[in-house]
């Protein structure tokens, strides 16, 4: 039997379910809220296209948390092999980078919405933009789906609109409500992946600064609540970048609960303590002429030194031979905890996803369907699944979204 589906929501989930019903026999449109399809997967990997991750399955869905359990079926239906082979067949090569992360050899993630909007007509699809869906009722069976003042029936729905974040490209938070109106429960949603606002003014001095091969701690009422190694940045307003994106969700929540929630990096975290002390004893002993100031250059960045000497009450100009045991204690525990009180977090429309949404609990991992509202399918951010930085979420959003098609165009 040839279903006919409306896909809602315009982005990499939306596009490859519609595809993927098409390809089956059913009857598809997609309607999109903005003036064109994939405007956020137009920005993804700051703008180079972050499609996936080729880490394998196991160590993929450990980047989900509590939820990856539900993710599995549909990564087995399509996943990153499946990606890479896919993107080939429309003339999108990748590559692989660091940590797994799989790009466009192009290094445009415009690419990729052209080849995903291009296999969706091939497969044809009939795509409407600037249409935002107002309200979907179910009567005798079928669904009205309301936009505008035009009202269009399907047997089925699939439900891509996205979450909350970076709303200027369309993902407004209009799905949580229209899944509540068909019956389902909605998680409380955060920002997640989402600059932190730290307090004082460190941060705002080293505006710009990039750190590489540092360990970031997270630790929230004097606890370790998360941890990670790699790359951070500072910004004007606290602390950004892969690292602290990706202990966020933790971090926004300890604040949200009003827990002292603290960053601590370790500027040199393949050294121990001792080594490290080791380390400046032969410094100040090889350079016992050179002013502190000078010699700290050959430890961390330059503009790193001003905050050092004034959060270790050092003098900058004092020679090093000069410098006590315990002066080098300071420093020693200071290039070890690196240390930010978090204030707050960035906005929701700065966040890169959303946490929380559509309570997995009411859906059918094995087929995307809802269990509260039959012939209604659901896929991508709009579900209650969030990951690390680095391709997951992407990969996640097309793998239920290809599962979701999958079970539309065949589901009773």
């Amino acid at each position: 039997m040839n279903h006919s589906v409306i896909v809602i929501g315009g982005g990499p989930a939306g596009l490859l379910a519609s595809a993927t019903a098409a390809a089956k026999g059913a009857t598809v449109t997609l309607l999109e809220r903005m003036d064109r399809p994939g405007r956020k997967l137009r920005i993804c990997g700051k703008g180079r296209g972050n499609i996936g991750n080729t880490a394998p399955l196991n160590e993929f869905l450990t980047h989900f948390g509590k939820n990856f359990r539900f993710l599995r079926p549909a990564l087995s239906h399509f996943f990153t092999t499946d990606t890479v082979e896919l993107l080939n067949d429309l003339g999108v090569p990748t590559k692989e980078e660091r940590g797994g992360r799989l790009f466009p050899t192009s290094d445009s993630a415009q690419d990729l919405v052209d080849a995903f909007v291009r296999n969706a007509r091939t497969k044809g699809v009939t795509i409407r933009t600037g249409c935002r869906v107002r309200s979907i009722t179910r009567k005798d069976g079928r669904f009205e789906v309301s936009f505008g003042t035009q009202t269009l029936t399907a047997d089925r729905i699939i439900l891509t609109t996205g979450g909350a974040s970076y709303p200027a490209t369309g993902s407004t938070g209009d799905g949580y409500e229209l899944a509540k109106s068909l019956g389902h429960a909605i998680v409380p949603i955060a920002p997640a992946l989402v600059p932190l606002i730290t307090a004082g003014d460190t941060a705002a001095k080293l505006q710009g600064l990039s750190l590489k091969n540092v360990r970031v701690e997270l630790r929230v009422d004097g606890k370790k609540a998360g941890e990670d190694m790699g790359e951070m940045l500072f910004t004007h307003f606290g602390l950004s970048g892969p690292l602290i994106l990706t202990l966020s969700k933790a971090a926004v929540r300890a604040v949200d609960q009003g827990k002292k929630t603290e960053i601590l990096i370790d500027l040199k975290p393949a050294l121990d303590t001792a080594k490290l002390d080791a380390r400046l004893l032969r410094d100040l002993a090889e350079h016992g002429k050179m002013h502190l100031e000078n010699l700290l250059r050959g430890l961390m960045p330059p503009k790193l030194i001003p905050v050092c000497l004034e959060q270790t009450r050092l003098a900058g100009d004092k020679a090093a031979h000069q410098i006590s045991s315990e002066e080098r204690k300071r420093l020693r525990l200071w290039l070890k905890e690196l240390r930010f009180t978090v204030s707050g977090y960035r906005p929701m429309r700065e966040a890169i996803i959303t946490s929380g949404g559509v309570d997995l609990s009411e859906v059918n991992p094995k087929t995307m369907q809802s269990k509260v509202c039959p012939g209604l399918f659901l896929a991508g951010e709009v579900l209650d699944m969030d990951a690390d930085t680095g391709g997951f979420n992407l990969q996640a959003a097309m793998s239920t979204g290809y599962l979701a098609g999958l079970s539309a165009s065949d589901a009773p």
